[in-house]
């Protein structure tokens, strides 16, 4: 009975029988699910729509079921003023919303009925924006859709509904001008009024300006929709785990692959979720193509490498006067740069690939975006800096390492800015991924590049320093356990009749086992010259060992001046190195003879009292208390399994021929 008198007050109340502002009042008095079909026939009256449409955009879009009225108002309401109350309305949903994730596909109850959840109402309100932009008639529609691309980019959620809405707004207003290029299909759709509902229905602009739209904005309008297209394909990657670098080194690495594991080429193949990712992120990439980027020459790469980094270029639309004013999100042109080759990699796709190398270009990449706060910046954008690592694997892979010659690099002599600075400072930035990238796969392929391109460089002594820095002055233990698994496939490289480099022996603490980089014989280290002038490769001998043995196995004296509380503490913190050095000390000493000719003199006596003993005394000590419940805490797990495995170790090393310890 209430549904009908409602119904009954909107016909009659319809002007003229009231004023426009009575009538308002009334509808929106009235307003529910059941007198929408009622609403859409009075809004047919375009005079009428193009007085009230706007002001009833907000009521309307938390209704179920009102996107028939929603859709009339942008076909026939006061273009201008619609645009700016949906604008308006996507912020304060957004606002009221808060952030919500992929499963938010339920709608709600408020006050016993359904409420339209945000997803819903941001497609909705995008869906208008499609019918609107292309009702403005006037000089400069450009800043119109400047405005509307910004407020879009701030309101989207990166989930695979929203993201096919803003494919469908861009591709409407860009005008489909040749067909799409080919791209791995996604399943998730959403409706599109403006390509499916009937254009011929929409209302002339009332404010039309008598004077031709400028010539440049055109042009301007497409640099805006691929500015923005690289935004959402940044804000969709940094939330959707691609797993671009992982996927590469499994393919460059099918041997190391564990039998029996699914591997995550195969997740991807087969999960519907997964493939979802890859789908939606092939159609942003096929977007951006259809909008004019689609090839990689030195002009863009210049932009992406050298040029200024551009992590907001919606929000100076005030001041375009012409195309070249618009920037591209940098994050999203390393993510295309990303996806390029990686597809044209994995899925043997045809796209462009960049003519770049590790040196000069993907180091100037890498300080751009890790120059301020590192840590910071990878949290913010874990996507975009895996996209960084997964085109490092590339170039490896594919040789680019730098512009100059091998042999002009092994002959230079090292100086504080030369191929010295510039390995150290490389590995440096892709160290700081491995440490704080939130997600472990990533931080291994990190792990497994900085590998790959420090025994990339051609002088052995180059080398020998960066491992010597990382040991000496890394805060972060997991960084310094993979120096020593660098260290360890050195020595096996420069030995005679070298094989390539095991497997690491163990991974570091709470990480999963690290892909090492192999060293094939004859690659990087034998034959290389070493900068001091000599052909002698210094892992081929003592020195290597001679220099880093303080900060391999350094003075753990220290170890008995703490307390219990701070001795856990410090095993706890430190286990990853701590189990590394002793596997490299297994390693050394378990075939004593093998490697007698990288031992320097009585190396065995003086790393058994200063380092073995020592920490020995410590893992026993903290190993006794967690048995006896001396130590709590929520770490305890882990910490027990480190003991554990240290101890073992430790025995074992005990026990080795070569490193005989005195009873």
């Amino acid at each position: 009975m209430d549904s009908e008198k409602a119904i009954a007050a909107i016909k009659e109340a319809k002007p003229p029988a009231t004023d426009r502002f009575t009538y308002l009042t009334i509808v929106e008095t009235n307003i529910s699910p059941a007198v929408l079909p009622t609403l859409n026939e009075v809004l047919q009256d375009a005079e009428l729509t193009q007085e009230i449409g706007w002001d009833l955009v907000y009521n309307l879009v938390n209704l179920p079921g009102s996107d028939e009225c929603l859709e009339t108002i942008a076909r026939l309401g006061n273009p201008r003023e619609v645009i700016l109350k949906v604008l308006e309305t996507l912020e304060l949903l957004s606002q009221d919303d808060g952030y919500q994730s992929d499963d938010e596909s339920e709608a709600g109850e408020t006050n016993g009925e359904k409420s339209v959840p945000f997803k819903q109402k941001f497609i909705t309100l995008v869906n208008m924006l499609s019918i609107l932009h292309k009702r403005i008639k006037t000089k400069y529609p450009s800043r119109f859709l400047a405005t509307s691309l910004q407020t879009i980019y701030s309101t989207y959620r990166p989930n695979h509904e929203m993201t096919a809405a803003v494919i469908n707004l861009v591709r409407s207003l860009a005008g489909n001008k040749r067909p799409p290029l080919p791209t791995r299909k996604s399943s998730v759709n959403v409706a599109n009024p403006d390509q499916h509902g009937d254009a011929t229905k929409n209302a002339p602009d009332p404010e039309a300006d008598k004077v031709t739209e400028d010539p440049t904005e055109t042009a301007i309008q497409e640099r805006l929709l691929l500015s923005f297209a690289t935004c959402i394909l940044e804000s969709f990657v940094n939330k959707n785990d691609v797993a671009w670098a992982p996927r590469l080194l499994e393919f460059y690495n099918p041997e190391k692959i564990v039998p029996g594991r699914k591997t995550l080429m195969a997740r991807f193949r087969e999960e519907k979720e997964l493939s979802e990712k890859d789908g939606a992120v092939g159609q942003l990439v096929a977007l951006i193509a259809d909008l004019g980027l689609s090839s990689c020459d030195k002009t863009f790469l210049s932009q992406v490498s050298e040029g200024p980094l551009h992590t907001d270029p919606l929000s100076k639309s005030e001041d375009i006067s012409k195309p070249e004013d618009i920037g591209l999100l940098t994050g999203g042109c390393v993510i295309l740069l990303a996806y390029w080759v990686f597809s044209t990699t994995v899925f043997d796709s045809d796209h462009p690939v960049p003519d770049m190398h590790i040196f000069p270009n993907h180091l100037a990449m890498l300080e751009k975006f890790l120059q301020d706060d590192a840590e910071d910046q990878i949290l913010k954008a874990p996507g975009t800096v895996q996209a960084l690592v997964t085109i490092g694997l590339w170039l490896h892979d594919k040789g680019l390492i730098s512009e100059i010659p091998k042999a002009s690099l092994v002959n230079q002599t090292t100086s504080p800015d030369g191929p010295t600075s510039d390995y150290m400072s490389y590995i440096l930035c892709v160290t700081l991924i491995a440490v704080f990238h939130p997600q472990l796969h990533v931080r291994n392929a990190a792990s497994c590049l900085a590998g790959l391109v420090l025994h990339a460089d051609p002088a052995d002594d180059d080398r020998l320093k960066i491992l010597y820095d990382l040991l000496e002055n890394c805060d972060y233990a997991s960084l310094k356990a993979c120096a020593i698994t660098w260290l360890r496939e050195e020595l096996i490289a420069a030995a005679p009749n070298a094989q390539a480099a095991p497997q690491n022996l163990a991974a570091p603490n709470n990480q999963a086992p690290l892909p090492s980089p192999t060293l094939q014989p004859g690659a990087a280290t034998p034959g290389t010259r070493s900068r001091a002038g000599t052909n002698m490769n210094v892992f081929a001998g003592p020195q290597a060992l001679e220099t880093v043995q303080y900060v391999v196995f350094p003075n753990m004296d220290s170890l008995k001046e703490l307390d219990l509380q701070e001795l856990v503490q410090n095993l706890g913190t430190n286990a990853p190195f701590f189990l590394q050095a002793v596997n490299f000390a297994l390693f050394l000493w378990s075939s004593a003879d093998k490697w007698r000719r990288v031992l320097p003199p009585n190396l065995d006596a003086t790393v058994k009292e200063r380092w073995f003993a020592p920490l020995k005394d410590a893992v026993a000590k903290v190993k006794k208390a967690v048995d006896s419940g001396e130590v709590e805490g929520r770490e305890l797990g882990s910490l027990q399994f480190d003991l554990d495995v240290l101890g073992e170790r430790l025995s074992r090393l005990e026990a080795a021929e070569g490193f005989a310890v005195e009873k």
